[in-house]
């Protein structure tokens, strides 16, 4: 008697959780507006609230991170709705002209809007000036 042993094909292998990416986030729509003294951004992320939301300036970069609250019903099943509620992450290249630290921000309603002063021509220091390369 002769056995035959098949080998699992490729989507019936044991998957490792994968680590989290970027993947893992998707991109909110967003409206920038540049003011006399000020750019003001607004971030559509509905489904959020203020505890939720983080803000960060890294160099040049703001990144805004949004996540969702996550119920977990009692008869919850898998209805591939999961590209559907990932969080939010956005990610602009503003430069370094604005005052993060004085930046204000509000939630009402899953719109979150953003406001950067900018920095005055003589706070900007060097990075401000127009150098001489050559």
């Amino acid at each position: 008697m002769t056995t035959i042993i098949n080998a699992l094909s490729p989507s019936r292998r044991l998957r490792l959780p994968e680590p989290a990416s970027s993947d893992a986030f998707r991109q909110p729509s967003y409206d920038c507006r540049d003011q006399s003294d000020a750019v003001k951004v607004v971030v559509y992320v509905p489904g959020v609230e203020a505890a939720g939301v983080d803000i960060e300036a890294r160099g040049p970069d703001l990144v805004i991170t949004a996540r969702k609250s996550h119920f977990v019903r009692v008869n919850w099943q898998a209805l591939h709705l999961e590209g559907a509620q990932r969080d939010y992450q956005l990610r602009l290249r503003l430069g370094s002209g604005f005052d993060y630290a004085a930046m204000q921000a509000e939630i009402r309603q899953g719109v979150l809007s953003v406001t950067l002063p900018k920095r005055q021509l003589h706070e900007a220091g060097a990075s401000g000036r127009l150098q001489h390369v050559a």
